[in-house]
Parts: C-alpha cells; structure tokens; sequence
C-alpha cells in the first residue's frame, strides 16, 4: 500500500450497511489520516482532498460509481467498486468478499481500465449561444452512461428532430431518445430493448423510447460522431445526464452530444473476458443471480 497515500470511500447513504463496510475497512487496513468518507448523495466534483487522492473505493452500486465518476474523472482517480447493489455491471467485488480482496487490490499489480464517456452541451437551435444547462450550474457536462432528452412536466410527447454529424435522419415523436456510451448499454438502454456493447468499446448508442414516429431500432454509432437532437414540441421537454444533472429544455434547444475528452478510470482485478462470464448472472438469468445485503463483519 505504499504507492497508495490517500483513499477515498464513497457509499451509498441508503444502505446502512455500506458506511458500516467504509468504516471497517478503514479500520481494518489501518488507512488512519489516509483515507476520507463521503456520503454518494453529497459528490461535488470540488470535493476537498480529491485531488491528493490515489484510489477510491466505491460501496454501493453502479449508481455510486456514476456519482463518484463526478469526483473522479477530473482528477483522474481510478474507482474500485464494492457491489451491494442488484447488478453491478460496473463495480469489480462483491459485497462478502470484499475484506479478503481490497487488501490485494491495494498490494498488487492490478490493470486500469479506461472507459469511454460522452461530452454534452446544450443550445439554441441554430447555434444561437443559449446554454440551458447553465440552470443547473453546468457549462457542459460529461456522462459515463448515457444522456435522455425527453417528456417534461407535461405527459405528452416530445417531438425530437435527430441529427448525425449534421445529417437529418428523422424527427421522432416519442416518450425520449437516449445516447448512451457502450458503459451505459446495460442500464436504461437495455432496459428499452437497446443493444449491449462490449463495455471497452467506444461506440455510442442512438435509442428512442416508445417512439409514435420515426424508427423504433436503436443505431450504434462509432465515436466520431456528433448527435443533435432538437426539441421540436411547443411545450418543454427535459435533459437527464447520468440520472442526476437535469435541465429543462424550451421549445427550439439543440442538445450535442459527442465523444467526451474524459475517460472513467476502474481497477481490475478479473480479466476483461469476466464481463462476458458474468452477464448472465447479473441479469437474473444464471446461477447465483441474487444479491445480498446482510455482511457479517
């Protein structure tokens, strides 16, 4: 653990077994002034001592990474993930092993994996200058899953012209259109009936929700792509990125969305073929599916 000086944890607040997990592993591998604890629901991606930090080690699901990509990311910190979730696509160690392998991830020569991310920004149609995500203190954001154009407040359909690289494909009338990075195409993707992408590679997925008009097939797109999708209806749509960073979109706002600078970093020990091995499983289809959340310290 030498190499490593600081580690940051990072649980989910609504199990209470999680902050129990951060505080006896603390413990356990006497990380003493070395180590720091935050609660997922309070991430800012100013978080103080950040960016000293060498690891952080995620308690929770795949929903504590996304948070803590928000930390992460900028400062180039590698995530370990804890599962005590329900898939866990993301995270690397179960909940009941967790004390036997964290020690080895600190000691030993384990690989980093770098995944792919989306860059998002917002504007007036025709390149007018209005940034709507300014409403939710961002310039631009980046998303490690996927961004939602979609309904508002209002429960009707959108109207969303599309566009790749400039070229009009359709104007959907639908409940939202989602792009998603191939890190994302086993969340809300999949759960639309979208594709799933070998997690490393660096597509990206074009996917309507219940489309009324237009094309209901998703489209995988390869990363040099840039999609605009334009918010045609007279009433307010809204963009989602990553489930937590929401903006109301006016009648005639573009959103772009292209291949993100930034990369998520995550520590692996299993080889890259234990996505497939274990794919099954997570989805409630092999053996052992189930979770548990009752850890015996």
């Amino acid at each position: 653990m030498a190499s490593l000086q600081t580690i940051g944890f990072i649980y989910n607040d609504r199990i209470v077994e999680a902050q129990e997990m951060a505080n006896a592993l603390v413990e356990r591998l006497d990380l003493g002034g070395r180590s720091w604890q935050c609660a997922a629901t309070e991430v800012e991606e100013s978080l103080p001592g950040a960016e000293e930090t060498d690891l952080i080690i995620t308690i929770g699901g795949d929903g504590t990474i996304i948070r803590a990509a928000r930390v992460s990311v900028p400062n180039r910190i590698p995530i370990l993930g804890i599962n005590m979730g329900r898939l866990g696509f993301m995270t690397e160690i179960e909940a009941h092993e967790a004390f036997d392998r964290v020690p080895l991830f600190l000691e030993g020569d384990m690989r980093v994996e770098e995944r792919c991310m989306l860059q998002v920004r917002t504007m007036s149609d025709g390149r007018g200058g209005s940034n709507y995500l300014s409403m939710a203190g961002k310039q631009e954001c980046n998303a490690l899953n996927d961004v939602v154009v979609g309904r508002g407040a209002v429960s009707r359909l959108v109207s969303i012209a599309t566009y790749i690289n400039s070229a009009f494909i359709t104007e959907f009338r639908a409940d939202a259109v989602i792009v998603s990075t191939a890190t994302g195409s086993t969340g809300y993707n999949l759960s639309v009936g979208g594709p799933i992408l070998w997690p490393l590679a660096d597509e990206m997925i074009l996917k309507p929700i219940a489309p009324h008009v237009g094309m209901a097939s998703a489209m995988v797109l390869p990363a040099t792509s840039t999609v605009d999708l334009v918010v045609r209806t007279d009433h307010s749509a809204t963009l989602s990125v990553d489930g937590y960073v929401d903006a109301d979109l006016p009648a005639g706002a573009a959103v772009e969305v292209q291949a993100s600078p930034c990369s998520a970093l995550f520590l692996r020990s299993n080889p890259p073929v234990h996505f497939f091995e274990t794919l099954t499983q997570r989805l409630g289809f092999g053996d052992g599916a189930s979770t548990t959340r009752a850890i015996q310290y």
